[in-house]
């Protein structure tokens, strides 16, 4: 378990988004048995989590499926409360006091991994990206028409999309539409979850590219969620590695990924498929076992049982995230063996 004074990325910088110590626990329904007796049971999604944001970069969360990271970005965007810890956006601390939902999601928008469910099929494309921005920019509200077509024409469509509804768009175009409905209110900030996942290999670096263009262009935010090492180190300029609820690595994307130091992170980099055949590798860390429980946890580090430099400490003792380099930070008591 981190202490209160866990070191978070990066450091003397601007910081628009900042976790403390934040939890997500989801308590397991015991079933119709009136006699079964116990302590209460929990997932434990996100598990004790500090990140820092600067404004202007590119944080992706990276990690495999279960580990807890499409819950933190729910969590960071209120689209689920958190358990405990800390939210402080933009100065402000979203989990003390009356949140004022409006002035947040003017400043915070997320564009979720699967634009055919986001998007409502009844709607036109423009009454998707309009609905928003009703809502959340009425001091604008004779400028709505304006902005839709601006924001579509930032993202790669044309006047003509604006009428047309979901199915009549391909699965690029919805994902276009999704971002164009995100940046309408001009936020400060964007949580994309796998933005890139539901789509064809050839569309996907079109994406890439026109977030990085937007980027630049309107000074944005990004914390990203993903599961693609390749994506992570296109998009971002820090890395957060997450397992079991847990951040087991943290730091800049190019440290992190040329010079990885937790056995998970390794597996993940080595796991991840080289287009030149003369550059494949076997894995040089295996995995070997099964991603944990979230209800009954393994002592110690999670990661122990299927780490091939575990010791009797690691299943008696969580390690604390700790600075091994400038800027970044592993969870590993034997850090120094993975050099």
């Amino acid at each position: 378990m981190a202490s209160e004074d866990q070191p978070t990325i990066p450091r003397d910088n601007n910081i628009i988004l900042e976790t403390r110590n934040l939890k997500k626990y989801y308590p397991v329904r015991r079933g119709f048995n009136p006699f079964q007796r116990g302590a209460h049971k929990y997932v434990r999604a996100v598990d004790d989590v500090s990140i820092k944001v600067p404004k202007g970069k590119t944080v992706a969360i990276l990690g495999e499926s279960g580990c807890g990271k499409t819950t933190l970005a729910r969590v960071i965007t209120l689209l689920s409360s958190p358990t405990s810890g800390e939210i402080i956006f933009n100065n402000r601390n979203l989990t003390k006091g009356k949140v004022d939902y409006k002035e947040l999601y003017r400043e915070m928008q997320m564009v979720f991994q699967d634009p055919d469910s986001s998007l409502d099929p009844r709607l036109k494309v423009k009454a998707s990206i309009a609905e928003p921005c009703k809502r959340l920019l009425p001091d604008r509200d004779h400028d709505i028409d304006s902005i839709v077509l601006q924001s579509l024409k930032a993202v790669g469509l044309s006047a003509a999309h604006a009428d047309r509804l979901p199915a009549h768009l391909s699965g690029g175009q919805k994902q276009r539409v999704a971002i164009a409905r995100a940046i309408a209110p001009q936020p400060k900030m964007v949580v994309l979850d796998e933005p890139t996942s539901a789509l064809d290999a050839s569309v996907q670096a079109q994406i890439l590219n026109l977030l990085l263009e937007l980027q630049k262009s309107f000074n944005l935010t990004y914390v990203i969620i993903t599961h693609n090492i390749s994506v992570a180190e296109y998009l971002s300029d820090f890395l957060v590695v997450m397992y079991a609820g847990n951040i087991v690595e943290y730091g800049p994307s190019s440290s992190v990924i040329e010079n990885p130091r937790h056995p998970y992170t390794m597996a993940l980099i080595s796991a991840a498929p080289i287009p030149n055949p003369w550059k494949r590798n076997l894995l040089k860390t295996e995995i070997r076992g099964q991603v944990p429980s979230t209800i009954n946890p393994p002592s110690g580090c999670k990661f122990h049982p299927r780490c091939p430099y575990a010791e009797k400490i690691c299943s008696e003792q969580s390690p604390e995230l700790r600075e091994i380099a400038p800027d970044q930070f592993v969870s590993c008591h034997f850090a120094e063996k993975t050099a």
